[in-house]
């Protein structure tokens, strides 16, 4: 997962991610400048965090949408 350290949205995901036991490497955008260009290319130029990383798929949540990040991750929109 890809984050900065003030962003709420990223602290929103690690605490959805924590509570259904799915395990995430995170990744600091401002202390990566790689981690900010893929970023930056996952999001057609837009600097979103979090954007996560599954396999070879990078998808953006923000803003923080537990719906969409239980569906895109398969996992239960309740723990």
């Amino acid at each position: 997962m890809y984050t900065t350290h003030w962003c709420p949205d990223c602290r929103r995901a690690k605490y959805f991610l924590q509570q259904r036991g799915v395990a995430y490497r995170e990744v600091n955008i401002e202390e990566n400048e790689s981690a900010e260009a893929i970023v930056l290319k996952a999001n057609n130029g837009k600097r979103k965090v979090p954007t996560l990383q599954v396999g070879d798929r990078y998808f953006a949540c923000s803003p923080f949408n537990a719906a969409k990040l239980a569906l895109e991750l398969n996992v239960p929109l309740n723990p």
